[in-house]
């Protein structure tokens, strides 16, 4: 499909149930597949970018039979390597960009960027990538961390980025702006961020090593955590009367777990480097929630497939 004709094709995205009535994003139904795209990103025609679902794959996943079929983009252990290959396939031809050349990561959760000027001859170790080549898409998989893909319209530089609870904890996303800006002179008023779907701040319970951690790392932290955050970050005991809480033998108590906002946390990051407010834009869909449309790691149990969000320059 030609570029003007997909852009054609646009106008008649839909803004449905997918999206909760969030009008700052469409779904782009193409070939069986539907791929969420953010309207701030979707403006630019030099653009390309989309989050996947699940629906629409040659993947087979256990499961009721309305379920089977998915849209795996990872190289899980349980799928065939040929249905991914063809499910890659297919999500570029859904959004015009089969003559693109994509650029996966090896992604351990780190605060590593690359910045490429050309396709890698093999597959890289990073969270984030950065390009201003057109022709290169930069891609970022996930099944509950934040895809985050940034976008530098007056320079025409773009971002795909990694976000987990230790990706945001050591900044990548405030370190890859900075890598924007020493590299191509990016102002950060001037990016555009879209945060894709990714685990909501009410389903991802994390432990107090991880309160602990964000609490030495941001003054902030605080507000991005629901549940007893003070309590197991200082690693006190709110009760000194610990005889009120004396269990019978053999009994312990359950392990103290808070909820962390990572959507939020990746936002103050934004901020806070420099990205106007109104230039942020985040999804509502939480991976846990929406396994329907989305996959998630925790609530599937481990055995799902991988999302992926996708950035890139076309070429004239």
């Amino acid at each position: 499909m030609s570029h003007k004709k997909r852009k054609k094709a646009a106008v008649g995205r839909t803004v449905g149930s997918p999206n909760q009535g969030d009008h700052s994003w469409t779904t782009l139904r193409s070939g069986g597949l539907q791929i969420l795209e953010c309207r701030s990103l979707a403006r630019f025609t030099w653009l390309a970018h989309g989050f996947s679902t699940r629906l629409g794959g040659s993947s087979v996943l256990e499961g009721p039979p309305e379920d089977r079929q998915a849209l795996n983009l990872g190289f899980t252990e349980w799928d065939i390597p040929r249905n991914v290959v063809t499910n890659r396939a297919k999500l570029l031809a859904a959004l015009g960009t089969k003559d693109m050349k994509l650029v996966t990561l090896e992604q351990f959760h780190s605060d590593v960027i690359h910045v490429l000027n050309r396709a890698p001859d093999q597959t890289l170790r990073g969270d984030a990538a950065i390009t201003h080549t057109p022709g290169l898409l930069l891609a970022v998989q996930t099944a509950d961390c934040i895809p985050v893909l940034l976008v530098d319209p007056q320079h025409r530089v773009v971002a795909a980025v990694h976000a987990g609870w230790r990706g945001t904890l050591g900044r990548i996303v405030a370190k890859t702006l900075g890598r924007m800006q020493a590299s191509f002179d990016t102002r950060p008023p001037h990016v555009v961020a879209a945060l894709g779907p990714g685990i909501g701040g009410d389903c991802y319970v994390v432990g107090p090593e991880v309160a602990q951690a964000y609490a030495s790392q941001f003054r902030e932290a605080r507000k991005w955590f629901a549940g007893p955050f003070d309590q197991l970050a200082t690693g006190e005991e709110p009760n000194p009367l610990a005889w009120l809480k004396r269990l019978p033998p053999g009994h312990h108590p359950p392990p103290s777990r808070v909820r962390l906002d990572l959507i939020a946390a990746n936002r103050w990051q934004l901020l806070q480097a420099g990205v106007r407010a109104p230039n942020i834009v985040s999804s509502p869909l939480c991976t846990a929630c929406r396994t329907d449309l989305l996959f998630s790691y925790r609530k599937e149990g481990g055995r799902t497939g991988r999302l992926m969000a996708v950035v890139g320059l076309r070429e004239d």
